[in-house]
């Protein structure tokens, strides 16, 4: 793995509402990402871990702290530089899919290519690549009324992949899927993160998609609980598993928050 930092979160800090109704969402929280790690993120209901997300998607304007990317402050980005930055910086994967009813699978994913100027046979080249990849080859001309779930998550994250981001940002992204498809995904995106080196940081409550990451944060009350790293090469996602829900279980109620 290649030591330089992705992403830098330094002290940040989300404040909801004023006097009584004021919400500390994020209590100084600072954690780096370094390149072609799989990160996951995990925590009870309303622990501020898609408050966190959404920071660094700057869907969110925090209120205090620094984030980071290459070494760029995107919480001070404006205008056409935070486009810019949502646009080829990082790929995004949500939970509900998000894809265009009105387009096929392959029109879905290169969408984001027109704004990123990637020719078309370079985008071509990429799209062969990422539908074989997620097995969705059979999937490029249908409409997302046409596909399964599973099919449907795959063509998504396709779409967050195709314009080489420096980081996906993916939220609860098997929580619409059956066991079987939350596994296949799971693998597909294991397998890109670690043959090709893409980053990932992942928000999810399931210990099971948990269990591909190479190190998970736990949050509880806007800030940081617990860290697991897996120990890659020599523990297996069940081993890694067991450690994640003994540690959700510390986390006061988080088991009953597992699915």
């Amino acid at each position: 793995m290649n030591h330089n930092k992705v992403l830098e979160v330094e002290n940040i800090i989300k404040i909801y509402g004023k006097g009584e109704n004021r919400t500390e969402a994020l209590k100084g929280i600072s954690f780096d990402v370094l390149e072609g790690e799989f990160l996951g993120i995990m925590g009870p209901s309303g622990s501020g871990k898609t408050t966190l997300l959404n920071s660094i998607a700057t869907m969110i304007k925090v209120t205090s702290g620094k984030i980071k990317l290459k070494g760029e402050d995107i919480s001070s980005f404006k205008g056409k530089q935070l486009s810019s930055y949502r646009g080829k910086k990082i790929g995004y994967l949500f939970q509900e899919f998000e894809l265009l009813d009105n387009l096929t699978a392959r029109e879905n994913i290169i969408l984001p290519l027109s704004l990123h100027g990637m020719t078309g046979r370079e985008a071509g080249e990429m799209l062969k690549k990422l539908s074989w990849h997620f097995g969705i080859e059979e999937e490029l001309d249908k409409f997302p009324s046409q596909m399964s779930g599973g099919q449907k998550q795959r063509v998504a994250a396709a779409r967050a992949l195709i314009g080489n981001p420096s980081i996906v940002l993916a939220d609860e992204p098997t929580g619409a899927l059956d066991s079987r498809n939350s596994k296949v995904l799971m693998n597909r995106l294991s397998v890109i993160n670690e043959d090709e080196g893409r980053t990932i940081v992942m928000v999810t409550h399931d210990a099971n998609a948990a269990s591909y990451c190479s190190r998970i944060l736990f949050i509880q009350d806007g800030r940081l609980f617990h860290e697991l790293r897996r120990n890659v090469g020599t523990e297996t996602t069940e081993e890694f598993y067991e450690r994640i829900v003994t540690v959700l279980a510390q986390l006061g109620g988080g088991s009953a928050d597992v699915l």
